[in-house]
């Protein structure tokens, strides 16, 4: 598998070099579509900016879709301030505590793109004798321009707006013992692992007997990513998203992790039971676990209307929503999943 690992890491990473904040994805969308040109599949971006993929297989009438979702956390402008810097509104689950005084890009509509710093208002220690006790949050923070203004009338001459989309610096490293740190691995790393499978796929020349499709959505993260485009002849569905880590948990980064049941309720039986015979089977290191607060693409599938079984797995990911952490281990132990599970 290490050939496959390679490729996953490599295009982790470089899908983690495109921003793509939920709502502004096409950049991503079309790298990730050629990317599965690339390896001889037929790639479509949907009317909504999704990538839909044509993996092949015999059996159209039951069909499985594999899912994963590019769009990320980041900031809009909702007000540029009398001083010329500017209030933020979250784009999906962003937290201001673990985004303060990270590098941000402001993409304008027509006048390119800004560097800045995401900060606590009155940000120097030396002067707010109350910067221990603020309580941050998105209406006491604040981009600093890399930009030399002083008022609301600097800032505009620049090109930048209200309704202008905020980056933050994922900062990408892959440390020698395996680790994998990013923001935004939730869930790009999974994008990675979809590529890497569907390149398994292709060289080792395997026809699955269940049609499958790849289905990389551009708005889970607000809630809507896998509510339409699903083919005819689907029956099951399967979210390729982040697992969870933390205290009550079993999971760890080097697992890849089978959940039984989030916020919405439970996956289905047969489809859980299955991943966790495929995994004993292989002997694959993974953990199954309950998420109290989480949900997934084939969450709002289901309430969408589609009549389809459903799970969801996903590599370790600790830290979610925030500077994340997953490994090299979890990623092979969830590409080995798929590849004994579809089989």
């Amino acid at each position: 598998m290490k050939p496959y690992l390679d490729y996953i890491l490599e295009q982790t990473q470089a899908v983690l070099a495109i921003d793509s904040p939920t709502g502004y994805t096409a950049n991503a969308a079309r790298y990730v579509a050629g990317e599965y040109e690339k390896l001889g599949y037929k790639a479509t971006i949907t009317t909504k900016g999704s990538v839909l993929v044509e993996i092949g297989g015999k059996q159209e009438d039951d069909a499985i879709v594999l899912a994963a979702h590019c769009d990320t956390l980041g900031g809009m402008v909702k007000e540029i301030k009398s001083n010329g810097n500017l209030r933020l509104s979250p784009l999906g689950g962003m937290n201001p505590n673990n985004a303060e005084a990270e590098n941000v890009r402001i993409v304008t509509k027509f006048d390119g793109i800004y560097e800045g710093t995401f900060q606590m208002d009155n940000a120097s220690i030396h002067v707010n004798k109350e910067y221990n006790e603020t309580t941050r949050g998105w209406d006491c923070m604040e981009v600093v321009l890399d930009e030399k203004v002083a008022s609301k009338e600097d800032t505009e001459k620049l090109g930048i707006s209200v309704g202008d989309v905020v980056c933050f610096e994922p900062r990408t490293r892959i440390t020698k013992s395996g680790y994998i740190k990013s923001r935004f691995l939730d869930d790009k790393l999974s994008v990675g692992i979809l590529l890497g499978y569907a390149k398994y796929l292709k060289e080792e020349k395997i026809t699955l007997e269940h049609k499958m499709y790849h289905y990389i959505t551009v708005y889970e993260e607000v809630g809507h990513g896998g509510a339409s485009s699903i083919p005819e002849g689907v029956k099951e569905m399967i979210s390729v998203d982040m697992g969870c880590i933390g205290e009550g948990l079993n999971c760890t980064e080097h697992q890849v992790s089978i959940c039984a049941k989030d916020s919405n309720g439970p996956y289905n039986y047969d489809v859980v039971t299955g991943l966790m015979k495929a995994a004993k089977e292989q002997k694959l290191d993974f953990a199954v676990d309950v998420y109290p607060f989480y949900g997934s693409d084939v969450d709002v599938t289901l309430s969408a209307g589609y009549e389809i079984r459903h799970g969801l797995i996903g590599s370790g990911v600790y830290a979610s929503h925030g500077y994340e952490r997953s490994h090299k281990d979890g990623v092979e132990n969830t590409l080995k999943l798929l590849v004994a599970y579809c089989k």
